[in-house]
C-alpha cells in the first residue's frame, strides 16, 4: 500500500470534484492527465465523487469507476472520497486547488464547499453556473473569501485560435470566424437526445467557448454590442422530443456576426452535426478566405493516434483537445502553488460576461430565424 498522495515542492494540492465515469467523464480525463504528470505544478491528492461513491455506485458506469478508483488509489495514494467531509484539513503551508468538473447545476454549492475546505484557487469548468445570477453570486462569494476562480475555457489557449488571431492582426480590414463542430447524427432522435442532455441550449453549452473568445479578445459585452446578424441560410432551429418525451427548442446549427460599438466585428459558426474538426478562418475585405487553421492539425493528429491506443473507447474530443486541457490546468496550478500569472486563462469575471452574452443572444437570434 502506498502512502497517501501529497504535493511536492512548488506543487498545488489538487482536489478533483466530480470525476465521472472512466473513458466518459471530463473529470476522469483531468485525473489521468495529472496522474501522468502532464501538469508538473499539479499534484492530484483527493477525488470527491458523490455520485459513483454514493447513489450511482451500482448503476451505469458505477462498477467501472469502482475498479478504476481501487487501482488508482493502490498505485498512487490518491484518496477517493464521497464528500468533502472525508477530506482532511489543508496542511500548513500547502496551497490547495479545487478542480470542479461536476454537473453545472451543482457548481454553486460545490464552490462554497471548496472555499470552506481551504481552497485558495478554484478551476471551474465552463459555463460555471446555469444562470448569470448564480455565477455572479459565486464570483462575489469567492471575492469575499479571497479565493481566485479561473475557468476551463481551453479554447482561450488553443493553437488554432492564437494562429488565426496573429494572422488577422497582420491584415487590414480582415474578419475572423470561429467554427465549432460536433459529431451528432442529423436525425430527430440524435439531436433530440442532445437537446435534452444539454438543456441549457447550444449557446450556453457547445458554443460557449466561442463566446468566451469574443469576450476575452474582441471587446464583446452586452453593453458593447452594436448589432447581431444571423446567417439565415446556414442557421437552423428545431423543436424536438428528447428521450423523456419532453420537447426542447434549440439551434442545431447557428452562424452569426457581432459588431461592437468600439468598431470590432467577429463571427461564430457552430454545427452539432458538422464533424470532428473545429477551426478558425480569416477573410479579407472582399470576404475571400485567406487563412485557416484547424484543430486537430497535423501535429495534433499524431498525438490523437497515440492517445486512442492508450485509452481505447474514450470520448474523441478528449484527444483532439488534450494539449489545451493540460495547458490550462498547468497554468492554474502554477498560479495556485507559485503565484505565476495564469496567462490567457479566463477569469470568473469573463465567465459572467460570457453567460450574459449567451442569454442576450438566444432571443435575438431566435427572433431573426422565425
Amino acid at each position: 500500500m502506498v502512502d497517501p498522495a501529497t504535493p511536492g515542492d512548488k506543487q498545488a494540492e489538487v482536489i478533483l470534484v466530480g470525476c465521472g465515469c472512466p473513458l466518459r467523464g471530463m473529470g476522469w480525463y483531468h485525473a489521468v492527465q495529472m496522474i501522468g504528470k502532464e501538469c508538473p505544478s499539479a499534484a492530484l491528492c483527493h477525488v470527491v465523487e458523490p455520485w459513483f461513491l454514493g447513489g450511482g455506485a451500482s448503476g451505469p458506469g458505477g462498477p467501472e469507476f469502482a475498479e478504476w478508483a481501487k487501482e488508482t488509489e493502490a498505485e498512487t495514494g490518491i484518496q477517493f472520497n464521497k464528500s468533502f467531509g472525508d477530506v482532511p484539513a489543508v496542511a500548513d503551508g500547502v496551497k490547495r486547488l479545487a478542480l470542479i468538473s461536476g454537473r453545472t447545476a451543482d457548481n454553486p454549492r460545490l464552490l462554497s464547499e471548496c472555499i470552506e475546505n481551504g481552497c485558495t484557487t478554484i478551476y471551474l469548468e465552463k459555463p460555471g453556473a446555469p444562470t448569470v445570477a448564480e455565477i455572479e453570486k459565486m464570483k462575489d462569494e469567492a471575492a469575499a473569501a479571497g479565493v481566485t476562480v479561473l475557468m476551463g475555457y481551453n479554447k482561450n489557449v488553443c493553437k488554432y485560435v492564437s494562429k488565426a488571431r496573429d494572422f488577422a492582426a497582420t491584415v487590414e480590414d480582415s474578419h475572423t470566424t470561429f467554427v465549432s463542430n460536433n459529431t451528432y447524427e442529423p436525425t430527430a432522435e440524435s439531436l433530440g437526445e442532445c437537446f435534452e442532455r444539454n438543456a441549457e441550449g447550444m449557446l450556453k453549452n457547445m458554443a460557449i467557448h466561442e463566446l468566451a473568445l469574443l469576450v476575452s479578445f474582441y471587446d464583446v459585452s452586452v453593453d458593447n454590442i452594436e448589432s447581431v446578424t444571423a446567417d439565415k441560410d446556414f442557421s437552423s432551429m428545431q423543436t424536438l422530443k428528447g428521450p423523456s418525451g419532453k420537447e426542447y427548442t434549440d439551434f442545431d446549427k447557428i452562424k452569426f456576426t457581432i459588431k461592437t460599438k468600439t468598431g470590432k466585428a467577429v463571427s461564430v459558426q457552430a454545427d452539432r452535426c458538422g464533424g470532428d474538426t473545429s477551426y478558425a478562418f480569416v477573410s479579407d475585405s472582399t470576404d475571400k478566405e485567406i487563412f485557416r487553421h484547424s484543430m486537430p492539425d497535423e501535429d495534433d493528429k499524431a498525438n490523437v493516434a497515440t492517445l486512442e491506443k492508450k485509452y481505447p473507447g474514450a470520448m474523441p474530443y478528449f484527444f483532439s483537445q488534450d494539449p489545451d486541457y493540460a495547458t490550462v490546468k498547468e497554468r492554474v496550478a502554477n498560479f495556485c502553488a507559485n503565484g505565476e500569472e495564469a496567462k490567457g486563462i479566463a477569469t470568473i469575471e469573463i465567465a459572467c460576461e460570457t453567460l450574459k452574452v449567451a442569454e442576450y443572444l438566444v432571443p435575438v437570434l431566435q427572433e431573426q430565424l422565425k
